[in-house]
């Protein structure tokens, strides 16, 4: 048996250690475990400093965001009052001092607000001296594919400390340059609702590949999954959003490929349901693409049966996705997944209801039908939620014999 004196002390946050205490005074009491037993379970779990909102952690984010984005202002003001080489230099040591600054201060066991305020801003000054060097080699500041770079680059930075704040700013870059880059040509609405099911696709397969790894950048790369999948469905059912066809590019291809990967590597590396999550983001990709081929036109004075089928296939499809993200949302204890599946589906719902359905259902009717739909929706929820909920709680003891179930 592994000495319980050899193992590391887990940080867990306070609201979970006084509950941990408690049962295990509770098991003392019962002589299901012995004080000695008690005393080393308790001593290798400590209190976390999980005060993820406190004001001096707000304000230290704030102020490095604004001073970011200030270094970002500045080089697009040009600063005419210094040559490119010097306004380079100044960015690129700025950038460099918060960079090895953020890591200095982690070294030394700095508090956890100020450190990520540091990295914070070392991500940012990143986009700076990006923007910058672009500048003096007359490259359109405007151009995509330097915010892929500066994604690439914050990505690289919060992987390589694990850091949070640099992951986040480059995850955000990222997801703006996934869209600004195959549309920087030409813009096409079909192109749109495939951008967002295969940035779904993509997401859901490094969630599904950093589970175990990284939870926390896991988290993340799931919560990008769940949005992207319902702004793709969201999309899709605009009336006579692929009118136009899809319009291909080199980057929608590439785009579809790394969403591909993504997916195949999550379905070799995944065991169980784990394996379902890129598999359902694939099925939202195909049917938002077909949705949005289905072309009803989009005069709404003129809704006949096609719009209607067309509406109700779409509100349809968007219950089943809310209700996928709610057992999603259980399952990995994401709360979430499930107030962002609820808060979509009022948004899509009503506006389906006011763009497909008022130009018929007019009036106080129109509520009447959104409030049924709502009603229904949300005894799914709750039906789905509350079998889920006793599916996954299996240490409850079955009141008839006092087994475990």
């Amino acid at each position: 048996m592994t000495d319980t004196a050899l193992l590391p002390t887990r940080s867990v946050p306070p609201r979970q250690l006084a509950w941990l205490r408690s049962e295990v005074a509770d098991w003392t009491s019962r002589g299901i475990i012995s004080p000695d037993q008690a005393e080393r379970i308790s001593r290798h779990y400590s209190a976390a400093d999980h005060a993820r909102f406190s004001v001096g952690r707000v304000l230290l984010y704030l102020g490095s965001g604004f001073v970011g984005i200030g270094l970002i202002w500045l080089v697009a003001a040009n600063l005419d009052q210094l040559s490119p080489v010097a306004r380079f230099v100044a960015v690129t040591v700025l950038w460099l001092a918060f960079l090895a600054g953020g890591e200095l201060l982690a070294t030394r066991r700095a508090s956890r607000p100020l450190v990520g305020a540091a990295r914070l801003l070392a991500a940012l000054g990143m986009g700076a001296v990006l923007f910058q060097a672009a500048q003096s080699l007359q490259v359109p500041a405007f151009e995509p594919r330097l915010l892929g770079l500066w994604a690439v680059g914050a990505l690289l930075h919060g992987y390589a400390v694990r850091a949070h704040a640099p992951f986040i700013v480059g995850l955000l870059v990222g997801v703006a340059w996934w869209f600004v880059q195959p549309l920087w040509d030409e813009q096409n609405g079909l192109a749109v609702v495939v951008l967002f099911g295969a940035a779904a696709v993509l997401a859901a397969g490094l969630a599904v590949l950093h589970d175990g790894r990284l939870d926390d950048f896991a988290w993340a790369w799931r919560t990008v999954a769940a949005a992207m999948a319902l702004l793709s469905l969201f999309v899709a059912a605009i009336p006579d959003i692929g009118g136009d066809g899809l319009a291909w590019s080199p980057w929608l291809v590439v785009a579809l490929a790394a969403a591909g990967v993504a997916a195949a590597a999550a379905a070799v590396v995944a065991r169980g349901v784990r394996a379902l999550e890129p598999a359902g983001a694939v099925l939202v990709l195909v049917i938002a693409t077909l949705l949005g081929l289905w072309s009803t036109g989009s005069d709404t004075s003129d809704v006949d049966a096609s719009d209607w089928l067309h509406a109700a296939v779409s509100v349809a499809a968007y219950v089943v996705l809310a209700v996928a993200l709610v057992a999603l949302g259980t399952v990995r204890e994401h709360t979430a997944l499930t107030w962002m599946a609820m808060g979509g589906l009022v948004v899509f719902t009503t506006f389906q209801s006011f763009a497909v359905f008022a130009p018929i259902v007019t009036g106080a009717w129109l509520f009447v039908v959104l409030g049924t739909v709502f009603l229904g929706s949300g005894f799914l929820f709750d039906r789905a939620r509350r079998e889920l909920v006793q599916a996954l709680d299996t240490d409850t003891p079955d009141s008839s014999n006092g087994a475990p179930r």
